[in-house]
């Protein structure tokens, strides 16, 4: 394994911590500023709306750049970020280092994938990538769960120092061990060449799976700490010790989801996505008991996660020939997933629909995306089927 790829998922589990904590610390930080579960609600949206732009802008600007310079770069404008909202005396403030760190999110994860996927040979490519989310996993597994008891017990902004402080290590990490070199078989970067690999419909395809694949778990865990609290009666202080359950449950899915992509993307995407429906649907009936309440977290994660890999490989999949630009948009695919789900759960909320609202919003998010995985991978089998009779007729010929 390639050292470069622990100092890549150490950077994804730096983004993800940024990324994911703030749920479980929402109801502190909505206290501390005075403003509504709903409005504080907009520091998870805010966050995915700006990964959208510095994937697309920040990923297009360094096409042309080398990539470890870039990263680099990137983590700078991560550590400045969550040193601003550690010290933010507003809430305006607040989202102002929210964005500035969602800026480098997307771009760091879109060419961090394909950095990942150079290292390793072609038919390890997805697990490369799993490697490198593994850090995302990571951070809800452990990161989450304890920078929310960290939160909760030297206040919120103690959370995001220590934040700022990992960006710092993971600087350090992606300096000395990930490779300045592009493979031999790659190409020099131009950025018409990226932006032509918009041209494929399974590109757009797989962009739009991405939105509503990933966009109904998100949906659902975004008020995941109200939900906890306000139906299924845990106190505050457990929701660390719950989100270590959803962790373990993003862990594992990612793990499984990451090999069963190998196999079969398409396959994994279809079983996985109509799993993860019923499993959401499911959590909303049975939300207002504890036990049953942890075994849905776990699932929820688990589902909810093991699309990753195989929405990310199937992108790069199909813009083989310039991978990166349509990399960081299928991060900024997932977030703008992060900000639909985000958005609708909250409408629901202030609908008065009740704390598990969300989660049949996200069931249905999740369902939609059944059905356009669907239609990509029917589109893909009679695409091949095509090419299979064109080829045989030249040979003939």
């Amino acid at each position: 394994m390639p050292a470069g790829l622990i100092a890549l998922a150490l950077g994804g589990f730096g983004i993800g911590l940024t990324e994911f904590v703030i749920t479980g610390l929402l109801p502190e930080v909505a206290a501390d500023y005075g403003v509504t579960e709903t409005t504080a609600g907009w520091l998870v949206t805010g966050y995915a709306l700006a990964v959208i732009v510095g994937a697309l802008g920040l990923t297009a600007a360094t096409t042309r750049l080398p990539r470890k310079p870039v990263l680099i770069g990137l983590l700078v404008l991560f550590v400045i970020g969550n040193t601003l909202s550690a010290v933010a005396p507003v809430y305006g403030v607040m989202m102002l280092g929210r964005v500035i760190a969602a800026l480098c999110h997307g771009a760091f994860f879109g060419i961090g994938s394909v950095v990942a996927s150079n290292m390793v040979e072609r038919s390890k490519r997805a697990s490369a990538v799993a490697l490198m989310f593994t850090g995302l996993t990571a951070s809800n597994v452990l990161g989450v769960p304890f920078g929310t008891f960290l939160g909760q017990a030297l206040g919120w902004r103690a959370t995001f120092w220590t934040i700022a402080v990992i960006g710092v290590i993971t600087l350090v990490g992606v300096a000395l061990l990930v490779p300045g070199v592009r493979s031999d078989t790659e190409q020099p970067p131009s950025l018409v060449r990226e932006l032509s690999a918009f041209r494929s419909g399974q590109v757009w395809l797989s962009l739009g799976m991405t939105v509503l694949g990933y966009g109904g778990m998100f949906g659902a865990f975004t008020y995941i700490a109200y939900t906890l609290t306000s139906v299924s009666g845990f106190a505050s202080s457990a929701v660390p010790w719950l989100l270590i359950v959803f962790g373990v449950g993003l862990f594992v899915g990612n793990f499984v989801g990451g090999k069963l992509a190998s196999r079969s993307i398409d396959g994994t995407l279809l079983v996985v996505l109509v799993v993860l429906t019923v499993v959401l649907a499911l959590f909303a009936v049975v939300a207002t008991s504890p036990v049953l309440t942890v075994i849905a977290l776990v699932l929820m994660g688990a589902f909810g996660f093991a699309t990753v890999p195989a929405l990310q490989t199937r992108v790069m999949q199909y813009a083989d020939h310039a991978p990166t630009l349509a990399s960081g948009a299928n991060i900024a695919a997932f977030n703008l997933g992060n900000a639909l789900g985000a958005w609708i759960g909250g409408l629901t909320i202030a609908a008065g629909l009740g704390y598990t609202s969300p989660i049949w919003a996200g069931a249905g998010i999740t369902l939609a995306a059944v059905v356009l995985t669907a239609v990509a991978a029917g589109a893909a089998r009679r695409g091949r089927s095509r090419g299979a009779v064109t080829t045989g007729s030249v040979a003939t010929v």
